[in-house]
Parts: C-alpha cells; sequence; structure tokens
C-alpha cells in the first residue's frame, strides 16, 4: 500500500519515466524539477494534483487508511505546423498506460483528452493535454 504523497508520485511518475524511455524516447518535464524543452522536438510535461483526503476506513489510528483523490495532467508538445499524428501517438501511449489502471494502490478512471491547448504554453508548439483522475489509498 503506499503510505506518503511521495510513493504516490514517484509510482506516476515511474510508469511516465518507463514508458518514455522506451523508443521512440520523449524527454519528459516534471514538477520542480529543471527543464530546458528541446528545440523543436516532441516533449512532455507532467503534473500531479492531489485534491481531497478521506476516511477509507474507520480503524483506530495507525491501522486504517485513507482515500486520497487526485489528477494527473500530462502535457504533449509536439513542433507546429506538421499535424496532429504525432501529437496523438505519444498521447496514446501515455493514455494506454493510465486509462481505468490498477497499480501501487493507486486506482485510475477513465482518462480524457487528448485535448488542444491554445494558446501552447510554451510557443512554438502544438500542445494537447490529457488528464486522469485517481484515487489513491494511503495508510
Amino acid at each position: 500500500m503506499s503510505s506518503t504523497y511521495n510513493d504516490v508520485r514517484a509510482a506516476i511518475e515511474g510508469r511516465i519515466a518507463t514508458e518514455m524511455a522506451l523508443a521512440p524516447t520523449y524527454p519528459v518535464s516534471y514538477q520542480n524539477v529543471s527543464f530546458t524543452a528541446p528545440n523543436n522536438s516532441p516533449w512532455l510535461q507532467v503534473f500531479i494534483r492531489f485534491g481531497d483526503n478521506n476516511y477509507a476506513t474507520l480503524l483506530a489510528p495507525g491501522t486504517g487508511f485513507n482515500r486520497q483523490t487526485g489528477t494527473l495532467v500530462i502535457n504533449v508538445f509536439t513542433p507546429q505546423g506538421q499535424g496532429t499524428a504525432a501529437n496523438f501517438t505519444i498521447a496514446e501511449r501515455i493514455k494506454d498506460k493510465f486509462d481505468r489502471a490498477k497499480f501501487s494502490s493507486i486506482i485510475f478512471d477513465a482518462a480524457s483528452g487528448p485535448a488542444q491547448v491554445t494558446p501552447a504554453a510554451p510557443e512554438p508548439y502544438f500542445q494537447t493535454q490529457l488528464t486522469a483522475t485517481f484515487e489513491a489509498y494511503l495508510d
């Protein structure tokens, strides 16, 4: 069972890092980590937003666990003017890893997207965004 926010973050980011290390590889920007976007080539940006934390069990302190909600947000950036195919292919790879997935005491709902983000931030890229809500069980 995941026991901390960092356990949840590490499990999610590890799943992304493992997938993006496979060919074709793409650099990934994580929260609060130095990153320089590549020039005119694809890359990803990952955010984890924690939400509500509720009792999942009402046992004595130290023996129960809580249900922590959250949202995984992934921005996919590809060069402008080259169509949507490359962007959607990368987005599908990520979506397949999280859509209704269960791992490390984390349960994901169906993933949404890719939805185009206009204007892209940063420019000049074509940007789409995937989101997937989740529940993590923390002891």
